[in-house]
């Protein structure tokens, strides 16, 4: 459906919300970033800035305290801590992420937001190596007998817009004539309101959100089928970062040869599927 901050202060604060891992932070002076002694550049001194549209439990969102938590944070404090930079979050549009706008205008140096790996996308975004599997669920309210995309004709099907979940119902629609009306909503807590709100008849988006917002909300909704649509998620820099990426990429790599990966998994996700 996958799961971040740009450190630009002062009039950027108006193109999204700044956001540490620990909290707001607040206005200061214009900082023209730095580079790092592995040569990687970075918008901020002394900070690795990442992009992430909230919420996107359990990829990216807010805990009671107000700090940004979740998979992809963790993720991307694996490349962060390899460069000696603590990990700063920018809370922004996805359109802006999945079109390279906010990497492009310095508001970050990677975007980490749940986000699928596309043809479409590497031609404005660097992805790093895949870092987790993807699959889509069909969410309905409790007591509700549907199962798959062809039982709701007539109905009203939400999605989040600008994801793959929404392309892929829609490819659906065409492709098998379904008589189904889409609805996109501008992000997740909006199509599962008017799930809960009995707006729309089901819900499509990334299983493992889904699944979050399942055991958050017992008794009122059920996960009633998945489509396995063969999606990876990627971490995006600019295009042509390339010493970034390289980074990211050794960072995961890093990880997965020595359990890291695996205990954020289990943190966030649950056990891993059978291979």
């Amino acid at each position: 459906m996958a799961k971040l901050r740009g450190a630009r202060r002062g009039a950027a604060l108006a193109m999204g919300a700044v956001l540490t891992v620990t909290g707001l932070v607040g206005c200061a002076k214009e900082d023209t970033g730095s580079t790092t002694a592995d040569g990687v550049k970075v918008v901020a001194s002394g900070k690795l800035t990442t992009c992430t549209h909230l919420p996107y439990s359990p990829f990216q969102s807010k805990d009671a305290s107000g700090k940004v938590v979740g998979f992809d944070v963790d993720i991307v404090d694996l490349a962060a801590k390899k460069l000696g930079l603590t990990q700063t979050i920018v809370d922004t549009p996805f359109e802006g992420i999945k079109s390279g706008a906010d990497l492009n205008a310095g508001k970050c140096d990677v975007a980490a937001a749940g986000m699928t790996i596309t043809d479409e996308r590497k031609k404005v975004l660097d992805f790093s190596d895949p870092y987790f599997d993807a699959t889509q669920a069909l969410t309905v309210s409790v007591g509700k007998s549907y199962k798959t995309l062809a039982d709701l004709a007539g109905k009203r099907v939400g999605v989040q817009g600008a994801t793959t979940g929404e392309d892929y119902v829609k490819q659906q629609v065409q492709t098998q004539g379904l008589k189904i009306e889409v609805v996109s909503y501008k992000d997740l807590a909006a199509a599962q309101q008017a799930l809960a709100t009995g707006q729309i008849e089901a819900a499509v988006g990334d299983l493992p959100v889904w699944n979050e917002y399942v055991k958050a909300n017992p008794g009122k909704v059920v996960v009633a089928g998945g489509f396995n649509t063969g999606e990876q998620y990627g971490l995006a820099v600019k295009k042509g970062n390339a010493k970034l990426l390289e980074t990211i990429n050794k960072a995961l790599a890093e990880a997965r040869a020595d359990g890291s990966y695996d205990k954020i998994y289990a943190q966030w996700i649950g056990a891993k599927p059978a291979v």
